[in-house]
């Protein structure tokens, strides 16, 4: 069937899928890590499954606006293993993604997505006492008592916090006595 296609696309003189991918695969790529911040293991996945998906499209569809539809698609996946992670509770929020008729993600947007999910994925007593002191302005005697352990403790998991978001962020030399 897909032969069929490609054959019917070559006599209308419509591009084929390769044709397509050698023009907008790279675009695709850079596109998908501006615009919702994926990693390059992630990205790759995404534009494969991209161009399997319309590959099925008939061959008019696909060379009639080939980015917007590729774009479409791609979002649409990250949205969905989104939607799959946030179910696990594996990663970021799913309204913190863009969607296609939104502007491309601005740099300081996606830290702050690569941070949310660095955060998100520190272990759950290390975050709890990372977040009350980064975010709720409180000292570690306050956390102690909130959380009903020792100061020490709050010390150590805020290091172990510290620590992790310096080495999942790619900044070992971080202070952690911050």
């Amino acid at each position: 069937m897909a032969r069929e296609r490609g054959n019917a696309a070559a006599q209308a003189g419509l591009p084929g899928i390769e044709t397509l991918y050698r023009r907008y695969g790279a675009w695709l790529r850079a596109a998908l890590m501006r615009r919702f911040g994926t990693a390059p293991h992630d990205t790759d996945d995404v534009v494969q499954e991209a161009w399997l998906r319309l590959a099925r499209y008939a061959p008019e569809a696909a060379a009639r606006h080939p980015r917007a539809l590729l774009l479409s698609i791609a979002g649409n996946l990250v949205r969905d293993d989104a939607r799959r992670r946030a179910r696990r509770g594996d990663t970021i929020a799913i309204d913190r993604l863009g969607d296609a008729e939104t502007p491309a993600a601005m740099p300081d947007q996606v830290a702050v997505l690569v941070l949310k999910e660095t955060i998100l994925s520190l272990p759950p007593v290390c975050r709890d006492v990372f977040v009350l002191s980064r975010f709720s302005a409180m000292t570690y005697e306050e956390i102690a008592d909130h959380l009903g352990i020792a100061v020490k403790t709050v010390e150590w998991r805020m290091g172990k916090a510290l620590a992790y978001c310096a080495a999942a962020l790619g900044d070992e030399g971080t202070d952690e006595r911050r």
